[in-house]
This record gives structure tokens, C-alpha cells and sequence, in this order.
């Protein structure tokens, strides 16, 4: 079936539960029932870039920022460690302080202290020989989702400053280096259509992530698309089965946005194919300022504080979780 009518609004329930079903039975076959966990520790949220989604936009007045000390971020990984965390997802926005060498140097440490850990950078976009001392010094998997492949539409959400050429050839580098490479889309971006998700795929298809991100638009009233309404859960966890079933082996994580919008949206994407979930390693006190989106769950079941709680709930779907590394197959 062709992506338009995959991804059409009038597609029947009984073809997205035939959809949702395959997905799931594919994601069983290849990684059990066995749900990855990833800590996810929010670095900096300060930002160079004026992206007019995120709330970590430069031009954002309203957020206090902060970038954790390197030996804040190194006991951040030790007590998820002793939880039992096997993968360290670090995470900001492009912060001149956060240079490429002290990048590297901080990755260092954490390999050196964790070597059976993965080490996942999501720092934006750096220069090639950045990214090559970043691989060089432990991290072993790489996210930089590429939000649109459209030119026209990339505009549209993003200051004229900013590159998709650029951006494109980080992911292209990023492959090339031998990072497991993780990509995506906010499903619901202001403008965005059928034909951007559809360029989206293709685009996918032709570079072969071994990680997709993906999650609902939600806006941040501090951002010039605060008005704009929040993307749909259903058309995402949609796209995850249709994602499962063009990559069975990658990493789909059912993201902290679908769990924002909805106490169900976790455990619908999960059971539309996805096979990771990230529960919040940040110091707490930070929490509440790594302000993407309005209301962003950090607590609970989406901390790691809360692993019982998100066994508990991603069992009701049959599901249990696993802290192991959980290398690409």
C-alpha cells in the first residue's frame, strides 16, 4: 500500500488495526517483549540556535538556563548506572560553552568509568572533525533527527541561519563515522503535510537509521508557534507502525512527547511497534527548565525514579523492560 493512503485521515480502523498489528507482531519477532531503556540526561538547555518551535530558542527570555557541571553530569551517570542503566542518552541544545573538546573530554570519563555502557550524544550539529573526536572518544550512537526533509518547509521552521544542507550532511557524517545513527520528524510541525512525511520516509529509507525519533508536535507558549495546535497521537503512533515495518531492526523509542499529551500515549506507542522508552536521569532540580514543549512529562513513570512505575505500566500491554545495552541488530 503506498505511503498517501497509509498515512491518509480516512484510512479504516479496521486497516490501522491491521497496521498496528503487523507492527507489533514484527517488533515481538525481532527484539521479544522486551522494552530498551534509555537514560535520558539534559545537559544544557541553553541554545545558540532561534529555532521558532523550542522552547530553548536563543531569543526565549522567559526559561532560566543552566549547563550542568561536567561532575554533576558524570554522578547523574553513576546513579543511573547503579539502577541499573546500560545506555546514557545526553542530550542539549548547541551551547558555545559545551565546546567540541570539552565534549569529548566529558565523554571520555563516562567511557572510561562505564566501558560496558552506550554512550548517545543528541547535541545538534557540529563540524566533521567534532563528530570524529566525539566517536573517537566513546560515544557510539549519535541522534540529529532532520525534522523535514523539504527545503520550503525547513524554512518555514527554522531562522535563516540555519542550514537542512547542513544538518544533512551531519547525518551523512555521522553514518559515515559508524555511529549508530538515530533520525525523525515532529509529526503535526506547523505547515508540514502528507507530502513532507512522505519526502520524510524516503529520505529515511535511503540513509537506514538504526534509531528514529519521532513524536508529536507540541508547542511552547514562549515560541511564535505557541498557538499552533499539537500534532496527533494517533497519525504518530500510525507512522511508527508504518516505521517498524520499512525498519524492522531499528531502535523506535515511544517518546516523552506522546507521554505528555496523553497517560496512554507511552504504552500506544509501544504497542504501534516502538521498542524503546527513555525515562529522565537529569537532576531534578533541572528538570522543569529543559523546556522544549509546554508541560513535558520528566516525573513519575518518565523518570528514572519511577522505573517501577513504567514496568508496572508498560506490563498492562504485556511488555517488560530491559536495561541491558541492546546493541543494533
Amino acid at each position: 500500500m503506498e505511503y498517501a493512503l497509509l498515512l491518509s485521515p480516512s484510512l479504516p480502523d479496521e486497516t490501522v488495526a491491521m497496521l498496528t498489528h503487523a507492527a507489533r507482531k514484527l517488533t515481538d519477532a525481532t527484539f521479544g517483549n522486551k522494552v530498551r531503556v534509555r537514560g535520558l540526561l539534559e545537559i544544557t538547555n541553553v541554545c545558540r540556535n532561534n529555532c521558532l518551535y523550542c522552547g530553548l530558542r536563543r531569543d526565549n527570555r522567559n526559561i532560566r538556563r543552566y549547563t550542568l557541571p561536567d561532575d554533576a553530569i558524570l554522578s547523574a551517570c553513576q546513579s543511573a548506572y547503579a539502577t541499573g542503566f546500560r545506555t546514557f542518552v545526553l542530550q542539549g541544545g548547541e551551547n558555545p560553552a559545551l565546546t567540541g573538546e570539552r565534549i569529548s573530554l566529558l565523554v571520555g570519563r563516562i567511557h572510561t568509568e562505564f566501558p560496558d555502557a552506550a554512550i548517545t550524544l543528541s547535541l545538534g550539529e557540529w563540524p566533521d572533525d567534532a563528530l570524529l573526536s566525539f566517536r573517537q572518544a566513546g560515544a557510539s550512537r549519535y541522534l540529529l533527527r532532520h525534522e523535514t526533509h523539504n527545503q520550503a518547509h525547513y524554512g518555514q521552521l527554522h531562522p535563516s541561519d540555519m542550514s537542512l544542507d547542513n544538518r544533512l550532511r551531519c547525518i551523512a557524517t555521522l553514518k559515515r563515522l559508524g555511529f549508530q545513527t538515530g533520525t525523525g520528524i515532529m509529526v503535526g510541525s506547523p505547515y508540514q503535510t502528507t507530502d513532507h512525511i512522505i519526502e520524510d520516509l524516503h529520505y529515511m529509507h535511503s540513509i537506514q537509521p538504526e534509531m528514529i525519533g519521532i513524536g508529536p508536535f507540541i508547542p511552547n507558549s514562549a515560541t511564535p508557534f505557541a498557538k499552533h495546535p499539537h500534532g496527533s497521537i494517533e497519525l504518530t503512533t500510525r507512522l511508527i507502525s508504518i516505521l517498524r515495518l520499512m525498519f524492522p531492526n531499528a531502535n523506535i523509542p515511544s517518546t516523552t512527547a506522546l507521554a505528555s499529551l496523553s497517560p496512554e500515549g507511552r504504552n500506544k506507542g509501544l504497542a504501534a511497534g516502538a521498542n524503546v522508552v527513555m525515562p529522565n536521569i537529569t537532576p531534578m532540580d533541572y528538570r522543569k527548565d529543559y523546556s522544549i514543549y509546554d508541560n513535558k512529562a520528566a516525573y513519575g513513570s518518565e523518570a528514572a525514579e519511577g522505573l517501577a512505575l513504567l514496568a508496572a505500566e508498560v506490563a498492562e500491554i504485556g511488555l517488560e523492560l530491559t536495561t541491558e545495552k541492546g546493541d543494533y541488530k
